[in-house]
């Protein structure tokens, strides 16, 4: 008997993906807006096809006043980020700086009830290792702020991480960080704790969705933060540009990340725990440095078309 394995299967066994939990705890589906590209369209465009797409939940990874203030008002849910450039002027100040920090740059151009996290930094262990000393007194001290503000119940700090932190992912069942990133993440992983805030990880191309994800959690484990959540920062899959990217690819990728969300699946090691997960990304990126693949990962045209038909819920 012939039998075929694709994308599909390797990445998202189907026994799980069948898999429909009796007490389901719902899982929310976003999308990274990045913009390292001189191409895009307008941004009140953008939020068109947002809405449109009944997408509520968007990444933005830099607090850049005009899209911020674009998006005022228009209940859609953001995640901030942090440049991590930024993280010694906060992590070396006294709360009431990052107080001002945030202030400035986020609070004057949108309104904090549409703030659903603030991303500190983005996979500084992997790609900025020389900021690792500033993350956790950064963070540390945007929570001191966001309490002066009474906002720390409903704005969550954390800090994507590159799926590398882990030095065995594989079986998951083994999965453990790198001893030498242990004197940021175990700080980092119990503030998180503390706060009641999310583990943040992304998972891109290449990646065995479902062991990646089952890894990091049995990492946190051994670590003693077994109650810490996970939410999946970044995920998705190039069109073009690299190895195995294709429409295709992409398509049966992200095809499955929605259904994974929308049935709440959850994984092998937490079953029936809804994912929070963002798709990257919502264009392609023209400018973005890196493999060419890097520069592929785009849903949408830039005309608002998606690229494939890819349904964000099952009334698009």
């Amino acid at each position: 008997m012939l039998i075929t394995i694709t994308i599909r299967d390797l990445l998202f066994p189907v026994s799980f993906l069948l898999l429909l939990p009796c007490e389901a705890v719902a899982a929310t589906l976003g999308i990274c807006y990045g913009r390292v590209a001189n191409n895009l369209p307008p941004t009140s465009e953008v939020i068109n096809i947002l809405k449109t797409n009944g997408i509520s939940n968007v990444q933005i990874f830099d607090p850049d006043p005009f899209t911020l203030q674009s998006f005022s008002g228009t209940g859609i849910n953001i995640m901030i980020g942090v440049p991590n450039e930024v993280l010694p002027s906060l992590a070396s100040g006294p709360p009431a700086s990052a107080l001002q920090w945030l202030q400035t740059d986020i609070f004057a151009h949108i309104v904090p009830s549409q703030i659903r996290y603030i991303a500190v930094g983005n996979e500084v262990l992997f790609k900025d290792s020389l900021y690792s000393p500033y993350l956790v007194p950064a963070v540390v001290n945007l929570y001191q702020a966001l309490k002066m503000l009474n906002l720390d119940g409903t704005i969550k700090l954390s800090s994507p991480q590159a799926a590398s932190v882990l030095s065995v992912s594989y079986p998951p069942s083994l999965g453990a960080f790198d001893p030498s990133l242990r004197s940021v993440l175990r700080p980092l992983l119990s503030f998180l704790h503390e706060t009641k805030s999310p583990f943040m990880v992304n998972l891109m191309y290449g990646n065995l969705f479902e062991a990646s994800l089952d890894a990091v959690v049995h990492a946190m484990e051994k670590e003693g933060f077994a109650e810490v959540e996970v939410v999946v920062s970044e995920t998705g899959w190039p069109k073009g540009g690299g190895e195995a990217a294709s429409v295709e690819n992409a398509l049966a990728y992200n095809e499955n990340v929605v259904r994974r969300v929308v049935g709440n699946v959850g994984t092998p090691r937490r079953p029936g725990v809804g994912i929070e997960i963002y798709l990257f990304d919502m264009f392609d990126e023209n400018r973005k440095g890196g493999d060419e693949c890097e520069r592929h990962f785009g849903i949408f045209g830039l005309d608002g078309v998606k690229a494939y038909d890819l349904r964000f819920n099952s009334e698009n």
